[in-house]
């Protein structure tokens, strides 16, 4: 059921669509990759009801921006989104409901910001230099230190939204 539910999730479809229940096990803590784990281990319906009370309260330009990043994730459509505003003007919101809405959907969704201070603003949130492995101090010749095939690499492989 597990592996059905992973093919019918890549068609935007669930095992609820076609009455069939849901894997016994929480098969994605049995993965090999813990980063990939860890992004799974939220509760789809948690997520649903966290999200269900957030979008209400959005305003029109949060929604608009909420419901085009979503449609894109959903089309697995890959865009790159740029939401800008003054402080206080509900931008940490709107990431945070756009976590809870495709969480609900089992989307891997990485909140990162460029200090450990933002980043605790975000649910699940980290700092860019510790997930994307960026050195610090960064230099002219400085990379990333993951490669395609590490932990990291598939993480970002399999991941939905980067925030």
């Amino acid at each position: 059921l597990y592996l059905l539910q992973q093919i019918l999730h890549a068609s935007n479809r669930t095992l609820e669509n076609f009455n069939l229940p849901s894997p016994q096990e929480n098969w994605a803590e049995m993965t090999d990759n813990r980063l990939i784990a860890e992004q799974q281990n939220y509760e789809p319906e948690i997520e649903r009801n966290l999200s269900a009370e957030n979008i209400p309260k959005l305003n029109i330009q949060q929604r608009n921006a909420h419901d085009v990043v979503v449609q894109s994730v959903m089309q697995n459509k890959p865009q790159l989104f740029f939401i800008s505003g003054p402080g206080g003007t509900g931008k940490t919101f709107c990431y945070n409901t756009l976590c809870h809405t495709l969480r609900a959907e089992e989307k891997i969704v990485l909140c990162v910001a460029s200090s450990g201070i933002a980043s605790l603003l975000l649910i699940g949130g980290r700092t860019a230099h510790s997930v994307f492995k960026i050195p610090i101090p960064v230099h002219n010749e400085s990379v990333c230190s993951f490669t395609k095939n590490s932990m990291v690499g598939e993480l970002i492989q399999r991941t939905d939204l980067i925030i």
